[in-house]
């Protein structure tokens, strides 16, 4: 189904500047060509603004995002992705050859459920001191696995040579990585796809580094 633009309000993304499921959201909006409004959520200030009653009654989860959106509120990244990929025109986020929508599905869960989840703010929170080999640890046993998939799939991008959700979710996970000092040189096809979606405004423009809600001293 695809719903007329012109009798649409704008989404409201309530988000984190440097949360990766954020920027997932603001890379598929900016792919779309969706103009949207952002009401920042800082995780930190105020003991971590998620968890006031307020954002709860969003999200009971009280995780970033949450997207209001078409008369619904969408918590999870990827149902986000996927609900504005039915909906909006623009490039497709899943391919339409099965085979290919399989394969981004695949790359998109092994990164949202099995390599950013361990390195979320809640849980380094309750590892303490040890949270960088932590982060180290969970990020380089998830990219030694993406790593040869990649490998089978991709072209310019993560699979073939359109860009895709696989892609949306990469970005934000490669940033993460090198938040954490993870040796990138490990991951040359990676690393390659990374460096090349850096280089498309729909990723550089949404960058944590450029948000409304960054800290003046983290600004590029």
């Amino acid at each position: 189904m695809r719903l007329s633009l012109a009798s649409l309000a704008k989404p409201v993304l309530h988000g984190y500047f440097r949360s990766s499921c954020s920027w997932r959201v603001r890379i598929a909006f900016a792919l779309k060509g969706i103009e949207y409004d952002q009401v920042p959520v800082n995780l930190i200030k105020d003991g971590g603004q998620q968890l006031s009653e307020q954002f709860k009654s969003l999200n009971p989860m009280q995780q970033v995002p949450a997207v209001e959106i078409d008369g619904v509120t969408l918590s999870q990244s990827l149902a986000v992705i996927q609900y504005v990929d039915e909906t909006r025109p623009g490039p497709r986020l899943l391919p339409t050859d099965p085979k290919k929508r399989a394969q981004v599905r695949m790359i998109s869960d092994m990164i949202a459920s099995g390599i950013q989840p361990l390195q979320n703010l809640h849980v380094i929170q309750k590892i303490g001191a040890e949270k960088v080999p932590w982060a180290q640890y969970f990020i380089n046993r998830g990219f030694q696995a993406l790593e040869p998939v990649l490998k089978q799939t991709a072209g310019v991008y993560c699979v073939g040579d359109e860009i895709s959700m696989a892609d949306v979710c990469l970005v934000p996970q490669v940033y993460n990585a090198e938040r954490f000092k993870v040796d990138m040189d490990q991951y040359p096809t990676i690393k390659r796809v990374n460096e090349g979606l850096l280089e498309l405004e729909a990723f550089s423009t949404t960058h944590p580094s450029c948000q409304p809600d960054t800290p003046a001293d983290l600004r590029s």
